[in-house]
């Protein structure tokens, strides 16, 4: 497993803007409308309270002793008016100063009395700094209720911290007065709260999909992991517009040929036509196999481009759908499919009857005719060898769309017939534990295996991974060169 750097969470995170912020809008607003329509109002009261550390004026001591004395005993005071007596005492008093309705609706009550807790954690109480003064606030959901609190603990307080401490007084000037304006909730403070939550969950979320994510997104990784060259990159492309009821034509596949297909897109497929050559070699055979481990991997759809990219060096190509188990080929560009390779191993056909010819200028298609019940036993026969022996005196390029190693062993009962063979990966989608199982069954069939095609590159210059100039896309329809639709495999 690759180590990642901040470098890479950052990407990681930016390809992934779009989600984060759409769910952060999601937590903010639901916080809002949470606080704003939900939560009840809260009201605020409050009063000082002055701590003095002697109880008789006339006592002999400075007042700078006095005060000083009196600094000292705010913390022991503090703790004494949070203690569960006083707030048992204040309990009565509220009782008998409201109805049951308010008192229930601002407290807990329990076997007829006000649970304590419930009326300490209304009460906050803080020290004035550089003063022997303590600030005594109280919020509940009733003005009258908070401003009733403050001014009952003021009566009770000093007989408590007498009691308590046996020394020193606490005493007010004023009483707490009933504030209508509500303190609460703060709905901008909760919004932006519930922003910042939606944010930490989102992005924890995306690491821990990312950190279980096995699927392939770096073209350098996958080459270094398996020793094999990456003849290629296709960014994905994707034409919405020509999309039927909203869903995408699963009969359609994108050609480049097409003159709505992206210019990169098209120079991906001549790139890929220029490292299959070099793969390839000096060998006099010229005839290449393209697979994928799985199904929808975009391994038809790549064939076809690399038959036309062929084509357009001037060179004779045929393309051959020996996928006689799910064929596309002949809906690709649009043909007949009632006589083809099938037909044509076992002799019910003719080759001038079975090929299309110049499906795109150059370029000749053997479709796969009716689908037979033992497609490996075609495949491995003789028949079909004796035909790719005719063929490569015709055509300078063979290009055999067949289906997934990892379904079926049909691609490689031809390995001794061709060059190599091109794998075909679908970006973040295909696994590195399929791709193993792919090679495996490779290397057991001692197979050439020519390079990687990397497939549907997302178009995301911030991806978390891929690095390279291309993104992937897939699955979109247009047109080919006859005007009919065509789509991603």
């Amino acid at each position: 497993m690759n180590k990642l750097t901040i470098k890479d969470f950052i990407k990681l995170l930016m390809g992934k803007i779009w989600l984060i912020l759409f769910f952060m809008i999601i937590g903010g607003v639901a916080a809002f409308c949470y606080s704003k329509f939900m939560l009840p109002l809260q009201y605020e009261s409050h009063i000082t309270m002055y701590v003095q550390s002697y109880t008789n004026v006339n006592e002999n001591a400075s007042n700078t002793n006095n005060i000083t004395n009196s600094k000292q005993l705010v913390n022991t005071y503090m703790e004494v008016l949070r203690d569960d007596a006083v707030m048992d005492a204040l309990g009565e008093r509220l009782m008998d100063m409201f109805d049951q309705d308010t008192i229930e609706s601002n407290f807990t009550i329990s076997n007829r009395r006000i649970v304590p807790s419930s009326i300490r954690k209304t009460i906050n109480v803080t020290s004035v700094a550089d003063t022997s003064a303590l600030k005594l606030s109280v919020i509940t959901k009733n003005p009258n209720v908070s401003a009733a609190v403050c001014n009952a603990l003021t009566v009770i307080a000093p007989k408590f911290v007498q009691d308590a401490v046996g020394v020193g007084s606490i005493n007010t000037i004023d009483k707490a007065r009933v504030y209508n304006n509500p303190v609460g909730p703060n709905v901008k403070k909760n919004a932006f709260l519930g922003a910042a939550a939606a944010f930490f969950l989102i992005v924890f979320l995306i690491f821990i999909f990312d950190f279980f994510d096995n699927t392939i997104k770096e073209a350098d990784v996958l080459g270094n992991k398996y020793k094999k060259a990456i003849l290629g990159e296709v960014n994905r492309f994707d034409d919405p517009k020509k999309r039927k009821g909203g869903r995408k034509d699963t009969e359609s596949r994108m050609l480049i040929s097409d003159s709505q297909t992206p210019f990169n897109v098209s120079e991906s497929y001549k790139s890929i036509r220029t490292n299959v050559m070099f793969a390839m070699g000096t060998s006099d055979n010229k005839m290449v196999v393209v697979s994928s481990p799985n199904p929808s991997d975009g391994k038809s759809t790549t064939a076809a481009n690399i038959a036309i990219a062929f084509a357009q060096t001037d060179s004779r190509v045929l393309l051959i759908d020996a996928d006689m188990r799910k064929p596309v080929q002949h809906k690709t560009f649009k043909v007949k499919n009632t006589d083809g390779l099938s037909t044509l191993i076992i002799k019910k056909s003719t080759t001038a009857k079975c090929i299309r010819e110049n499906v795109v200028e150059g370029l000749d298609l053997l479709p796969s005719g009716p689908t037979p019940p033992n497609p490996s036993e075609l495949l491995a026969s003789e028949n079909f060898a004796e035909l790719l022996n005719q063929f490569a005196v015709v055509y300078d390029y063979i290009i055999i769309d067949t289906p997934p190693i990892n379904v079926v062993s049909d691609a490689l009962v031809m390995n001794n017939l061709v060059n190599g063979i091109l794998v075909v990966i679908k970006h973040g989608k295909t696994t590195f534990d399929e791709v193993d199982n792919c090679m495996k069954q490779l290397d057991l069939a001692q197979a050439n295996m020519l390079g990687f095609v990397m497939n549907e590159i997302e178009q995301n210059r911030h991806s978390s991974y891929y690095k390279s100039k291309y993104d992937y896309s897939y699955g979109e329809s247009v047109k080919n060169t006859k005007g009919s639709e065509v789509n991603a495999d």
